[in-house]
């Protein structure tokens, strides 16, 4: 039991000592605390996914840390939910947090407020280790929303940058309106089965479909005022949980926050999109599969939604010029393949690709770290290129992680990247299927493959290929990143190519059942990842045709012809401006929300503040208080005459009420 609370509370411990101690331990101490705290807490995770994912037990275990809440109906006890779905993310988590921060030792040497920055970063990981190891919905919430808080400390680390500070606040307050619908979602969760404990939820959920010989209204409840239909209000649970990680991971319409959060220091992007917040999402939907699993409406969804991100976000990489806003993007679309393979079924095929993903991501992000160290900070791929003979570690460890992230392997083999293991297995379940929405998945998801595939060579060819396009000075002080910081590439790189290999019959294969031991919850007419093994071999195919051909494109118009990129940009400029400007909804969203939200700001200001409660509330009082003191204080003028004047004028009244008085 205590292994399982020093997984969660070491990088808490190590977070308390830096932030509150830092300045008098030093920064070299921060740093080394805190990455001890964190090589430990990885240690001992990989400990557990051993010993939990490969055990006989079914029964997740619980470890009670101390009770909570016990108001009414609503009885909480903090405890620690240990099954083989909290184990994987335990290994993500820590493992990825580790890197990033040995790694940071490095990044970050020059800047004075490291003891800060590490406190932050291991108070991130606490959170999300809060939130995966959560046994009911109101401690995942905490855990939940101390995400969000620090990733905002995160993203505006560097406070006194203003682009900081705004993609701070937008990712605080993007993810507030996601936020709302999972409040909401536990609200209705409560008033459906009566409790937040997630036992409770999913050994009741089954009652909540109409079944054979119901009597009328029986299936009928009230919700919130509104009588429905049982099935219906789990789908109306379900969506508003799946809002709630829209927001955090990042899928369309809720994701306008992630490309900006690149704000922060690149060991901050790498946490944020490999391993912690953007994450959450589907760990959460994961996690609430029993619900999930009894609305195939709310899956449909899950699954358009998905598919859409997956597509745009591909779109938009494609033309993007920041090294980092590229995989920002690819990391948004990567989502979207994770939540389309949640909403056909295939659990397990989504955390497969959410494990993955955390090796060849934080591998791709610490890489391009790697490159802008070199380059004096650059991050404009426009200006770099020819750098793989100057740094080639940095090269050979980002091309590693391109080959990963495109899936390259060979189909019907066990010869593949980690990528392509459990990217192709999204693909092929979305095919197998069968239904318009998967169908539709299907073909964005290979389109997607196509456009990663070119987004990800072009930036490999920019960076990497081609005469040096930056200042002669800047090339001449190009140089490989110290070993603290490759240390991580190494083992990263290790993990994205063997990774899908290694684990790919545990999470989607043959020892599925007994890997995981009924943590994700498949009906028993789920049959989609069986199906997805038999699909026909043009299916199998495609995304590798997909990768090739845009590997080949790239190549073409990045090595062999460099001029067509500027000439098919100006010749389709239409397209060229939409895809750069990310399909405008950052624009759409300023004008429907935050100018109008600025504007009734200013008139209520104006017609409520100033002309009402300034002129005649506690400020009209105090002014008016004001303008009587000040001509109380004219009447000191500092003549002695004005004063024996004033003198006269009160012993006249004083004789006068005298005088008067007397008479009456």
């Amino acid at each position: 039991m205590l292994v399982y609370k020093a997984i969660v509370f070491l990088p808490l411990i190590g977070s308390l000592i830096a932030g509150l101690f830092g300045r008098q331990i030093g920064a070299k101490a921060s740093e080394l605390l805190t990455t001890s705290l964190m090589v430990a807490a990885a240690a001992l995770s990989w400990y557990v996914f051993i010993t939990v994912g490969m055990a006989e037990h079914a029964e997740a275990i619980k470890v009670p840390v101390l009770r909570w809440i016990q108001v009414g109906g609503i009885d909480v006890e903090w405890a620690l939910r240990v099954d083989t779905l909290t184990a994987v993310m335990l290994v993500v988590v820590n493992s990825v947090s580790t890197l990033v921060h040995l790694y940071s030792i490095g990044y970050m040497h020059h800047d004075p407020h490291r003891p800060r920055f590490f406190a932050y970063l291991s108070l991130f990981t606490f959170a999300m280790l809060m939130l995966v190891t959560s046994d009911n919905l109101l401690q995942m919430f905490f855990g939940w929303e101390g995400v969000g808080l620090a990733s905002y400390l995160l993203i505006g680390f560097w406070f006194k940058k203003p682009s900081a500070c705004a993609a701070a606040m937008k990712a605080f307050i993007v993810n507030r309106v996601g936020d709302f619908g999972f409040i909401l979602g536990i609200s209705t969760v409560f008033v459906l089965f009566g409790s937040i404990n997630f036992d409770t939820i999913f050994g009741a959920a089954a009652n909540y479909l109409p079944h054979e010989g119901a009597e009328h209204g029986e299936a009928v409840i009230t919700l919130f005022g509104m009588h429905l239909d049982k099935a219906h209000a789990i789908t109306g649970a379900c969506l508003l949980l799946f809002m709630g990680a829209m927001g955090k991971s990042a899928q369309f319409l809720l994701h306008t926050w992630l490309p900006d959060a690149m704000e922060g220091p690149t060991p901050v992007s790498a946490l944020i999109h490999a391993a912690t917040m953007v994450t959450a999402g589907v760990f959460l939907v994961a996690r609430m599969s029993p619900i999930f699993e009894l609305s195939p409406d709310a899956l449909t969804v899950v699954t358009i939604i998905g598919a859409i991100t997956a597509f745009f976000a591909a779109t938009v990489g494609l033309v993007q010029n920041d090294i980092k806003r590229v995989i920002a993007y690819s990391t948004c679309s990567q989502l979207g393949y994770m939540f389309v393979a949640l909403g056909v079924g295939a659990y397990g095929a989504a955390v497969f690709h959410l494990f993955t993903h955390a090796f060849f991501k934080a591998l791709l992000f610490l890489g391009a770290g790697s490159v802008i160290h070199a380059v004096d900070g650059e991050q404009d791929m426009r200006y770099m290129g020819g750098l793989r003979k100057h740094i080639p570690v940095t090269f050979w460890a980002m091309t590693i992680g391109t080959l990963a992230l495109t899936g390259v392997g060979i189909p019907g083999t066990v010869i593949g990247t980690a990528g392509f293991f459990s990217k192709d297995a999204i693909i092929e379940s979305s095919f197998a299927a069968h239904g318009a929405a998967s169908g539709f998945a299907f073909v964005l998801l290979v389109v997607a493959a196509l456009f990663t595939s070119f987004y990800s060579w072009r930036l490999a060819f920019l960076t990497f290929f081609g005469k040096p396009r930056a200042s002669h000075e800047v090339m001449h002080h190009v140089h490989e990143s110290p070993q603290v910081m490759l240390v991580p590439l190494y083992v990263l790189t290790i993990g994205a190519l063997v990774a899908g290999f290694v684990f790919h019959d545990y999470f989607i294969g043959e020892a599925y059942g007994e890997f995981w031991k009924g943590a994700l919850f498949t009906s028993e007419h789920n049959e989609i990842l069986h199906e997805a093994h038999h699909v026909p071999t043009w299916v199998k195919f495609s995304p590798f045709v997909a990768m090739l051909l845009g590997f080949v494109t790239a190549w073409f118009m990045y090595i062999k012809s460099p001029e067509t990129p500027k000439k098919l940009a100006e010749s389709q400029w239409l397209v060229y401006q939409f895809l750069l400007n990310k399909w405008y909804i950052d624009e759409l969203y300023d004008f429907l929300f935050v100018r109008s939200a600025k504007a009734l700001g200013r008139f209520l200001w104006k017609k409520g503040d100033v002309a009402t409660i300034d002129a005649y509330g506690p400020n009209g009082v105090a002014a008016g208080v004001a303008g009587l003191t000040q001509r109380v204080v004219r009447l000191q003028s500092g003549y002695l005459y004005h004063y024996a004047f004033a003198m006269l004028l009160g012993v006249a009244a004083l004789v006068t009420w005298m005088m008067l008085g007397s008479s009456f």
